[in-house]
C-alpha cells in the first residue's frame, strides 16, 4: 500500500494559474509562490467582493481517537466529489502546524487520494503564514518589554503582562521560562511562558479578518497587559497597531493549491480548536464562496469544540450562513467510544459498536441544536466489517438521519458519490436557517454553562480562584458580551480525556479565562489543556528524513 507522501509525488500538478482558471482569476489576480502556490491578491479580493455566495458545507467529526476519523480527508474528497456531479466546488481548510507534523498528529493535507497539493510544502513552510504570525506575535512581546525597558511611562505592571511569545513547534519546555537573567544591560527578569502559534491571538485575529482594516483594528483592540493603579493596556495606548498589520499584510491573503483531482483549494489559516477557534480564515471561506457554487469546510476536532464554535464565532463574525453539516464517524472511533482498545480496533466487535454510538447520538443531538440538517458520512477502513458498518448506518437512519458510506482515502472523489449526490439534494431544498447557541449579550458565566451543559453534557460548572477573578476583570473592562472560545481537550465531551462515550453527572472545571478582546472573545481554560503542548516518546520527526535528490520522505 503507497504512502500518503508516494500518492502526493505520483500526481503530476496542474500551474496553479489553470487552477485559478477554474474560478475565473487570471494570472494578474494571484501572487505566484512558485508553480503550484499562490496567494490572491488584494485587487483580486476587492473586485469579487459583491459577488453572491454559494452554498456552505461543513464537515466535522465525532469525539476524536488516536486512531484518527479522517475529517480533513473527508472535506477534500466530498469538494472532488461534487465537481465529478458537475457541481463548481471549492474546499477551504486550514494550514497544518509544524507542532503536530513532527509530533504525534503528523500533517493536516488529508490523505490517500484525497490530498491537498503540494503536500510537503502545505505541511512545513508552506507560504510562510505561521512564520509571519509568529514574527508578529513576538515583535509586539518585545515592543512591550522595550517599553519597560526604556522608562515604562505607561507605568506597566511587568508581573500582569498578558501576552505571550509564541513559537510553532510542540516544546513543553517553553510553557513556563524566566527571561531578561544576564544584568541590567540584557532586560528585566520576570516570569514568561511560550504558547503554540496556532493559539496565539494574532492567528485568531488573521482567521477572523474580513479585511486589513479590520485587522489593523483587531490588532489595535490587543490587551497588552495591567498598569501597577490597574487600568487594561491596550496596544492601540502603545501605538504598535501599525506595525503589527505591516507583518501581517501578505499573510492575510487567502493561498490557492490544488487537491489531487485537481480542485481548486484554499488553505489558510491555522487555529487549532481545542484551545481557539479551529476554523480556516473567514477572507478565504467568503473568497471561495464567492467563486463557487458550493464550499466545503471543516472544523477542527469533535462537533462539540471546532463547529460549536464556527456557529458561534466565526459565522457570526464572517456574516455567512452555513447549508448543511457533514458529520464524520468511523467504526474504528466507534469501537473506541465503546470501551475498545487501540489495539484492538482492527478486530470485529458488534458490542463496541452498538456501545458506543452514544457518543454519536450526542453529537447529532447538538447539530440539531444550531438548526441544521446533516447527512453521516462513515469513513470506512479496510478492517471495518459490513455487519459493524451496518449497525452505525441503521443506528443513524433510525435518529432521523441520513448516512453514507464512504472510502476517500482509497478512491478519492469517487469513494464518496453517494454522499455529494445526498448533500446537493438537502441543500436544494433547505433554505439556511442556521441558529446560535447563546445570545452574545448574556453574562459570561451564562454563556460557558450554556456550552457546557447543552454541548458537552456537564451537570454543574467549577470556577477556580483564579477564574473568579479572570471573571471580575472582564466585567471590571466590558468584555462580558463577548462570544466564548472554550479551550476544552478534544479526546472527550468532557474536560476529563479519559471520559470517552457519552460521559454523565460530570463537573467541567474553569482553571482560567483569557482575555482575547483583539479577536473579539473571551477563553475559558477548562481541565488540565495546555496551550503549548509537547512532543511524545517516539515523534513523528523520527521517521522524516531528505534522500539525495532533496527529496522529503517518511512525511505523512
Amino acid at each position: 500500500m503507497s504512502s500518503d507522501l508516494e500518492i502526493a509525488k505520483s500526481v503530476e500538478l496542474k500551474d496553479i494559474v489553470d487552477i485559478a482558471k477554474q474560478l475565473k482569476l487570471d494570472s494578474d489576480d494571484l501572487e505566484l509562490y512558485g508553480k503550484y502556490k499562490a496567494k490572491i491578491s488584494y485587487k483580486a479580493l476587492d473586485r469579487i467582493k459583491n459577488n453572491k455566495f454559494g452554498k456552505l458545507i461543513l464537515v466535522s467529526a465525532i469525539t476524536p481517537t488516536p486512531a484518527g476519523e479522517g475529517k480533513t480527508t473527508t472535506s477534500i474528497g466530498l469538494a472532488q466529489a461534487l465537481n465529478q456531479i458537475g457541481k463548481k466546488t471549492t474546499v477551504a481548510l486550514r494550514e497544518p502546524s509544524l507542532g503536530p507534523v513532527f509530533g504525534i498528529k503528523g500533517g493536516a493535507a488529508g490523505g490517500g487520494y484525497s490530498q491537498v497539493l503540494p503536500m510537503e510544502d502545505i505541511n512545513l513552510h508552506f507560504t510562510g503564514d505561521f512564520h509571519a504570525i509568529t514574527s508578529a506575535n513576538n515583535t509586539l512581546a518585545a515592543l512591550i518589554d522595550n517599553e519597560i525597558y526604556h522608562g515604562n511611562k505607561y507605568n506597566l505592571d511587568p508581573r500582569r503582562i498578558l501576552w505571550k511569545r509564541v513559537l510553532d513547534v510542540n516544546d513543553r519546555m517553553l510553557r513556563d521560562a524566566i527571561i531578561g537573567l544576564g544584568g541590567k544591560t540584557q532586560g528585566f527578569p520576570r516570569e514568561e511562558g511560550f504558547d503554540i502559534t496556532p493559539a496565539s491571538e494574532i492567528m485568531a485575529i488573521l482567521c477572523l479578518a474580513n479585511n486589513i482594516t479590520e485587522l489593523k483594528e483587531k490588532i489595535s483592540n490587543i490587551a497588552v497587559g495591567f498598569t501597577y493603579e490597574g487600568t487594561l493596556l491596550k496596544v492601540k495606548d502603545l501605538g504598535y497597531e501599525g506595525a503589527i498589520t505591516a507583518l501581517l499584510k501578505d499573510a492575510l491573503k487567502p493561498n490557492l493549491v490544488q487537491t489531487i483531482e485537481g480542485t481548486p483549494a484554499f488553505v489558510h489559516g491555522g487555529p487549532f480548536a481545542n484551545i481557539a477557534q479551529g476554523a480556516n480564515s473567514i477572507l478565504a471561506t467568503k473568497t471561495a464562496l464567492r467563486l463557487s457554487d458550493f464550499v466545503v469546510t471543516e472544523a477542527g476536532f469533535g462537533f462539540d469544540l471546532g463547529a460549536e464554535k464556527f456557529f458561534d464565532i466565526v459565522c457570526r463574525y464572517g456574516e455567512f450562513c452555513t447549508a448543511a453539516v457533514v458529520l464524520v464517524a468511523t467504526v474504528r472511533a466507534i469501537k473506541m467510544h465503546g470501551g475498545a482498545k487501540v489495539k484492538e480496533l482492527t478486530i470485529e466487535n458488534k458490542e463496541a459498536v452498538k456501545k458506543g454510538l452514544s457518543n454519536l447520538e450526542k453529537h447529532l443531538e447538538n447539530i440539531q441544536k444550531f438548526g441544521m440538517k446533516s447527512i453521516v458520512a462513515i469513513n470506512k477502513f479496510i478492517s471495518d466489517t459490513d455487519e459493524e458498518l451496518n449497525i452505525i448506518k441503521e443506528f443513524v437512519e433510525s435518529k432521523g438521519f441520513d448516512a453514507c458510506i464512504v472510502d476517500f482515502w482509497g478512491q478519492g472523489g469517487k469513494g464518496g458519490i453517494k454522499l455529494a449526490e445526498n448533500v446537493v439534494a438537502l441543500v436544494d431544498k433547505h433554505i439556511c436557517k442556521q441558529r446560535w447557541l447563546y445570545d452574545w449579550n448574556l453574562s459570561i458565566e451564562e454563556k460557558i454553562e450554556k456550552i457546557a451543559k447543552e454541548i458537552y453534557g456537564a451537570q454543574a460548572i467549577d470556577y477556580t480562584s483564579d477564574a473568579k477573578k479572570d471573571l471580575k476583570n472582564i466585567k471590571k473592562f466590558g468584555f462580558d458580551h463577548l462570544p466564548i472560545c472554550m479551550a476544552k481537550t478534544q479526546k472527550s465531551l468532557s474536560d476529563n480525556p479519559d471520559l470517552l462515550g457519552r460521559p454523565k453527572d460530570f463537573l467541567v472545571t474553569v482553571r482560567e479565562i483569557k482575555i482575547a478582546s483583539g479577536a473579539g472573545f473571551v477563553i475559558p481554560i477548562t481541565g488540565e489543556i495546555m496551550r503549548m503542548p509537547g512532543l511524545s516518546k517516539s515523534p513523528s520527526a523520527l521517521g522524516m528524513d531528505v534522500n539525495d535528490k532533496g527529496e522529503i520522505e517518511g512525511l505523512f
